[in-house]
């Protein structure tokens, strides 16, 4: 969730880590929110409106008392009182009367944020009375949790900066599971589908009054394979995530360990089923590596046909049969090597650069054995996706070496290979441009033959593209194609 701080920019005076800290908090709060059945806004001091509010979030256990966004705007009258005191104080305000918003009777809250000494921002808590009825143990657990975090943000205690920010998926939330333990890690309440996620993993009793840690311990079948961080999680020594798994059931938690001025006195834990998550990641992972291994083997088949069209061409005895076949082994080899590049990622796009790179210099080299001949490549290519760098590849391949074969035509000379991706009228282009120095266009028209004729295809049908031939300014011949990036 973002917090919005265009409004406090030129009035806030924060110190290292207080602005870091205060978008901790925002990332973090829906789980009060959870726990608060409230709603929760962050304010802050401005000159033009008493009070700007940064941040608004709803809570998923119930109702939200506010359907309007009013974040970016200026405090309500008859809440600025309560919010200056907070200020002030430095601690926990309730508000003496009931507020009254639309036809809900509200119960308010204003919680000072509070870092070395320093009150940062204010945090309101609204919460509906209206259909006030006695609250259920989950309830009364659940907002003594939220008061403990709260309490916590104005020691400057919460949040925790050690607290884990990666985005792998199954982070657990409040509906998913909760645990409250003691400061020796025994088990205070459980939430129902904190009891039943642990029941998956294998347990059948009763977690309250229960040691968490020894729970877990007893579950674990395979004990090479635990998470280093699952012991200080599961007694609630540290801001950690861990995973454990049993019986085929993942099961990811959370810690969020409570603590006030003296000690560690308990410890949240949040816990989620992740199986099917993991399951389908795993399927991921299978499908990744059967990909690979595909491309490895068309790479490997390749080659091998390659070879064998080498060994044929050494026993043709008609020069125009050996060089046919010659030209069938290059563009044969550059394939393989597109598919060698795809058989070392995880995605199915290629950094044609490198691979260009490679390919380049061999097909200057291959095409002019007995010819001096330089290379010279510019521009960027960047990711392109796997269905454009095969064709495209080959197209480089059968310009570069019709540059060098009938271009420089035996003589010494250079062969540039230019790249450059802008934005077009349609979205992003590639220009790919070949040149060399050579003798330059014919000044009648000439038969194609079969290298250019499958450039054409290749670039009319397979990339979707224009080609070009025109001379170059200095001498020689330039060769331009264009295609479109957009939707690759």
């Amino acid at each position: 969730m973002a917090i919005f701080t265009d409004p406090i920019r030129e009035h806030a005076d924060f110190g290292p880590g207080d602005a870091e800290w205060l978008h901790l908090l925002v990332g973090d709060w829906q789980m009060v929110a959870d726990l608060a059945f409230a709603d929760l806004a962050l304010w802050f001091p401005h000159p033009d409106y008493g009070y700007v509010a940064l941040a608004h979030v709803r809570p998923s256990t119930t109702h939200t008392v506010f359907h309007g966004d009013f974040v970016g705007e200026g405090i309500r009258s008859d809440l600025r009182p309560l919010v200056d005191k907070a200020w002030n104080s430095r601690a926990i305000e309730r508000s003496s009367e009931t507020n009254w918003s639309s036809d809900m009777a509200l119960r308010v809250e204003a919680v000072p944020m509070v870092r070395n000494g320093r009150t940062l921002a204010v945090v309101t808590t609204h919460m509906d009375l209206s259909s006030s009825r006695m609250p259920s143990r989950l309830e009364l657990t659940y907002r003594q949790c939220a008061y403990d975090l709260l309490r916590m943000g104005t020691l400057g205690l919460w949040p925790d900066f050690a607290s884990p920010t990666g985005s792998r998926r199954g982070a657990p939330r409040v509906g998913d599971g909760l645990i409250r333990l003691d400061a020796e890690g025994v088990v205070q309440y459980a939430s129902p589908n904190g009891v039943s996620a642990f029941r998956r993993l294998g347990d059948g009793e009763s977690l309250e009054g229960r040691s968490l840690a020894e729970v877990t311990a007893s579950l674990l079948k395979d004990r090479r394979m635990v998470d280093e961080t699952l012991p200080l999680v599961v007694t609630g020594r540290m801001p950690w995530r861990s995973e454990i798994e049993s019986r085929g059931v993942s099961l990811s938690l959370r810690a969020i360990p409570l603590r006030d001025e003296q000690q560690r006195f308990g410890a949240l834990v949040l816990c989620r089923d992740v199986s099917e998550l993991r399951r389908r990641e795993m399927e991921l992972v299978t499908k990744d590596a059967t990909i690979r291994e595909i491309h490895h083997r068309v790479k490997n088949n390749l080659q091998t046909v390659a070879a064998l069209l080498r060994m044929q061409s050494r026993r043709m005895v008609s020069e125009e049969a050996k060089q046919g076949l010659e030209q069938a082994m290059r563009r044969v080899a550059t394939i393989a090597l597109v598919h060698e590049t795809l058989s070392q990622g995880l995605t199915q796009s290629v950094d044609f650069d490198e691979l260009i790179g490679r390919q380049f210099r061999l097909s200057a080299e291959v095409a002019s054995p007995s010819q001096q001949v330089r290379t010279e490549r510019s521009g960027t290519f960047g990711e392109l996706p796997s269905d454009l760098a095969t064709p495209l590849a080959l197209v480089i391949n059968e310009l570069v070496t019709n540059a060098v074969e009938h271009g420089l035509e035996g003589r010494a000379g250079t062969v540039w290979l230019v790249a450059d991706r802008s934005e077009g009228e349609d979205g992003e282009e590639l220009t790919v441009t070949i040149a060399d120095d050579g003798v330059g266009l014919p000044e009648t028209p000439h038969v194609e033959g079969l290298g250019l004729q499958i450039v054409r295809t290749l670039v009319t049908s397979e990339l979707g593209g224009t080609i070009q031939w025109q001379p170059r300014e200095g001498g020689g011949t330039a060769v331009r194609i264009r295609l479109s990036l957009a939707g690759k």
